[in-house]
C-alpha cells in the first residue's frame, strides 16, 4: 500500500516532543524518510530509534546556521536527497511588555523567527536540488491575532505568516512551495507551560465551534497534505487548524 509521501525526505525542526513528534511519526507512516531536529537529545534519539529505518536524529539548534546547514547535509548524504522542511521548533516567554526582560523577548524571537528563517535559508539550496518540494513553516493563531502577555511570542508568529508570503515568491519559480500553519490550542508541552498554570483550559476552549483542546496528531495531518503532491497548487497560504479559535468573538452557548 503507498503512502501519501512515498520517496520524500523530510527534515523537521523542534521534533523530539509534541507536534514534531507527531509530524515525523505521521510522515514515516506516509513513506516518508525523516530527519528529526532538536537540541533534546535523549528524546530525539529514542523517538528516531521508535520510527525505525526511515528515521535519523540530528543535534539541532535553529538558531545556528552552521546547525542547519549540518543537518540538511545529513539528510542529503544519508537519504539522498530532501524534499521537505517543517519548521516546527519554537519557544514561549510570557510577560507584560513593561516587566519582560529584552533577553526574553529576544530569546523568542531568536528561535521562532530567526530560527524559521534560517531553516529556509539552510534547506532551499537541497530542495531546489531535488527538483522542488515544499517549506511549511509553524506560525501560530498568534499569528492572526494577540492576547496579554504574549507581545514577543505573537510579534514572531507574525513575523513567520509574512516571511513564507516573501519566501514563497521567491521560490515559487524553483517548484518550491511555501505555506504557514497557524495551530490554536493544542495539547503539548507549550500548552502546559507553568505560565498558563492557572488558566481554566475548558473554558478557553469551551467556547469554539470546536470545544476542546487539539491533539498533535491533527496538526500532522494537515502538515502531511502540505507536504504532499497533494497541495501542488497552495502556496504563500495560511492553513488554520484551531478549532474555530478565530471565526469570530466567542459567545455563551444557547
Amino acid at each position: 500500500m503507498s503512502g501519501r509521501l512515498d520517496g520524500k525526505v523530510a527534515l523537521i525542526s523542534g521534533a523530539a516532543r509534541g507536534q514534531g513528534e507527531a509530524e515525523a511519526r505521521r510522515f514515516a507512516e506516509e513513506g516518508a524518510k525523516v530527519v528529526l531536529g532538536d537540541v533534546l537529545d535523549d528524546l530525539g534519539e529514542k523517538i528516531a530509534a521508535d520510527i525505525g529505518d526511515a528515521a535519523r536524529y540530528h543535534h539541532l539548534d535553529v538558531t545556528d546556521i552552521e546547525q542547519w546547514r549540518a543537518a540538511v547535509d545529513d539528510a542529503v548524504s544519508t537519504f539522498g536527497r530532501l524534499d521537505v522542511l517543517i519548521n516546527n521548533a519554537g519557544i514561549v516567554r510570557v510577560g507584560l511588555v513593561d516587566a519582560m526582560s529584552l533577553d526574553d523577548y529576544l530569546a523568542v524571537i531568536n528561535v521562532n523567527q530567526v530560527g524559521c528563517w534560517l531553516g529556509m535559508k539552510a534547506a532551499i539550496p537541497a530542495i531546489k536540488a531535488a527538483g522542488g518540494g515544499s517549506i511549511v513553516n509553524t506560525s501560530s493563531t498568534s499569528g492572526f491575532i494577540g492576547m496579554p502577555g504574549m507581545s514577543a511570542y505573537t510579534a514572531s508568529k507574525f513575523a513567520v505568516r509574512g516571511m513564507t508570503k516573501c519566501a514563497a515568491m521567491e521560490v515559487g519559480p524553483f517548484n518550491i512551495r511555501v505555506n504557514s500553519v497557524h495551530p490554536g490550542g493544542i495539547d503539548t508541552e507549550m500548552v502546559r507551560h507553568p505560565a498558563f498554570g492557572d488558566i481554566d483550559t475548558d473554558a478557553v476552549y469551551g467556547g469554539q465551534p470546536i470545544p476542546r483542546v487539539g491533539q498533535p496528531e491533527e496538526v500532522a495531518a494537515l502538515m502531511v497534505f502540505l507536504a504532499s503532491d497533494e497541495s501542488s497548487y497552495c502556496t504563500g497560504a495560511e492553513f488554520l487548524v484551531d478549532g474555530g479559535l478565530t471565526a469570530g468573538p466567542q459567545m455563551p452557548a444557547r
